[in-house]
């Protein structure tokens, strides 16, 4: 009975989620603030310069409508910069999904809970890549 959680513990300060896309994987912690991201302990802006992988990081409090109410610290790595912001919206979505229940509906409707699966598909042998083929000459 040590482990059980019971109703009047309180609730936890800081929520963890674990997000990935391609071969990155991000863990992330959320927390009640002022919207404040830190990503590999660099601010956001500093980490992704565009201005799309911060809206896409960004999604799911623009989702759930809390921008700015809750602070982000994520650690991130493997992938490119592409496949890295896809773990984050992940892991920030599954975070908030722990956070507040009644925002599951809101993220599950624009698949922002889902794992994105696709990944590089392998090189075969006899081929340049994975699908192209050497360049056929008859004569």
């Amino acid at each position: 009975m040590k482990n059980s959680k019971r109703a009047s513990e309180k609730t936890p300060v800081q929520f963890y989620a674990t997000g990935r896309r391609k071969t990155a994987s991000a863990r992330v912690w959320i927390k009640k603030g002022t919207g404040k991201v830190s990503i590999n302990n660099r601010t956001l802006e500093h980490y992704f310069p565009t201005d799309t992988l911060r809206g896409m990081i960004l999604q799911p409090f623009a989702v759930t409508n809390t921008p700015n109410e809750y602070d982000v610290m994520c650690t991130v790595s493997g992938s490119g910069v592409s496949g890295q912001a896809g773990a984050i919206r992940h892991g920030i979505s599954r975070a908030l999904d722990i956070a507040n229940v009644t925002f599951h509906l809101q993220l599950k409707t624009h698949s922002l809970l889902t794992r994105d699966s696709r990944k590089v598909e392998r090189k075969k042998y006899g081929r340049k890549k994975a699908r192209r083929r050497f360049q056929f000459c008859k004569r």
